[in-house]
């Protein structure tokens, strides 16, 4: 009677709990797990812009991505995608946000306001405002080549001599100050106590920071690094409106090939699977960063 009494009230917890959640599980079911369904079916399918396959979308299996592994485009946009997300994210904004956090700890607070909203502006500026910015600082007329220009360097065409960089750079400008904020709060909450306990054992500045702050912070340094790397493989705007994802394919990250493909080739069915191989692409690195840091625990 009493083991019953247990299982009709979890019974009836469970109930309860799954009535609170509904709206949650709902708002995931239309805005998350609906999406990727689809996208995995278009994948699967010839579906175009233009067209008979614009009016008779046809199912054709695992075509598009045999076509796709025989792209060299695509293999091309991939090594463009792994150069931006390793430049810019897993180091750029890593190490910057780090860094200005670090630089921050212990200051007085209007210090730290004055320099952490200097630098959340850029976090908060669209995309597209940003690369015009960029662009505007870059181009052969520009603030930087003016700036050189006063120590007698010739003019730089940076977006067409150095794309890539230019693009990384505009990137960790504006997505860094989300690494700073994570950073920011995970050194706040060190002890004080540790980094005394390291002083009386004789460590220095360099000592501290690895012994002490690097393994304090190790959680949050792997969730910013899943963050970053999310948001990274999806930057399309800020890419598109510098370079367009030239000079020759330099800057064509896997965004930017999937929008040549899906709406100025016309193949959305094409495009939609190369927007499932992004998605795949991201959940890997994830599980990897998961999987790396449940080793270190263990």
């Amino acid at each position: 009677m009493a083991k019953e009494k247990i299982n009709h009230k979890q019974s009836s917890e469970l109930k309860q709990s799954l009535l609170f959640l509904s709206p949650s599980i709902l708002l995931l079911l239309i805005f998350f797990i609906g999406p990727i369904i689809m996208t995995l079916y278009f994948s699967l399918t010839n579906f175009s812009l233009t067209g008979s396959a614009a009016q008779d979308i046809s199912f054709i299996g695992f075509d598009n991505f045999k076509v796709l592994f025989n792209d060299s485009g695509f293999f091309s946009s991939f090594n463009a995608t792994i150069i931006f997300l390793i430049g810019s994210g897993i180091i750029g904004q890593q190490v910057l946000g780090f860094l200005v956090a670090f630089l921050m700890q212990n200051k007085n607070s209007t210090f730290r306001k004055v320099i952490g909203s200097t630098i959340m502006a850029g976090w908060v500026t669209p995309e597209l405002i940003v690369a015009i910015s960029f662009v505007t600082f870059l181009n052969d007329g520009g603030s930087l080549n003016q700036f050189l220009a006063n120590f007698g360097i010739e003019p730089i065409s940076w977006l067409f001599n150095y794309p890539m960089l230019s693009v990384i750079i505009a990137n960790i400008w504006q997505g860094s100050a989300l690494s700073m904020l994570m950073f920011q709060s995970a050194l706040d909450s060190i002890p004080d106590s540790l980094y005394e306990a390291a002083e009386i054992d004789g460590a220095n500045a360099w000592q501290k920071l690895w012994r002490v702050t690097l393994p304090m912070i190790k959680g949050t340094i792997f969730t910013n690094l899943v963050v970053i790397t999310l948001s990274t493989l999806g930057v399309f705007t800020l890419i598109y409106t510098m370079t367009g994802g030239g000079p020759s394919g330099k800057t064509s990250t896997l965004p930017v090939f999937m929008y040549e493909q899906a709406f100025v080739n016309f193949r959305l069915g094409y495009g939609t699977a190369i927007s499932l191989i992004i998605l795949l692409f991201g959940i890997i690195l994830s599980l990897l960063y998961i999987r790396i840091l449940k080793t270190d625990n263990d």
